[in-house]
């Protein structure tokens, strides 16, 4: 259990975040606190208490920031799977694990504080990147902090100190963290598109959502 919702019981949507939904070209993206009435004004129409999606997604909505806007190759495929839900909404380790790294990316449209732990499975490192969490998720953690499958890792963060987005878990697996730490791209160029694709597996192959 990443989060406390049960994917085969509660009610959750799938959200659309590609040219193929017309809401995004009337609204105003820049705008964190009407894009997020725009995110969770569909969640309560819906009944669900969860929104979700996005790997291997062709994004629109990456226009709304520079950060992804900085070369000739604009980044715009997502790489993770988003959990669209309430700030403060729980996290819970899916794996055991130990924290790898961790830090505020803070920039606007960034992941805000971030949390990567790293997991041995078949004998094989395997990373996961839980992003736009609350800045006090950071507090007490050190690398090589261990934590138990189910056991709570952190909150959901509220904007503006999530990296400026409406409240949601950001959560990507990695095979390679390429040498880096604290953070890894969660959104790559339609160039990149194969070559992250293959490190960054379908998290979905932990949460088992249907129909995604």
């Amino acid at each position: 259990m990443l989060l406390p919702f049960d994917f085969n019981n509660d009610p959750y949507l799938i959200l659309d975040f590609t040219a193929g939904n017309p809401d995004l070209a009337t609204l105003d993206l820049t705008n964190t606190a009407v894009f997020t009435n725009y995110v969770f004004g569909r969640l309560k129409a819906a009944g669900a208490v969860v929104g979700v999606g996005g790997y291997n997604e062709h994004r629109d909505i990456y226009r709304r920031s520079s950060h992804f806007q900085q070369t000739e190759d604009p980044r715009c495929i997502h790489l993770g799977i988003d959990l669209w839900a309430e700030a403060g909404t729980p996290v819970y380790a899916p794996l055991d694990g130990v924290v790898h790294s961790f830090q505020d990316n803070n920039n606007f449209g960034d992941y805000g504080p971030t949390i990567i732990l790293e997991h041995q499975v078949d004998g094989k490192p395997l990373y996961s990147l839980y992003g736009h969490l609350s800045r006090r998720s950071l507090a007490g953690l050190y690398v090589g902090k261990p934590f138990k499958a189910g056991e709570f890792l952190t909150e959901i963060g509220p904007f503006p100190e999530n990296g400026d987005w409406p409240p949601h878990l950001h959560f990507q697996l990695m095979t390679d963290m390429l040498g880096l730490r604290g953070d890894f791209p969660g959104v790559c160029s339609l160039t990149d598109r194969e070559r992250y694709l293959s490190i960054c597996p379908d998290p979905n192959s932990l949460l088992h959502i249907p129909g995604l």
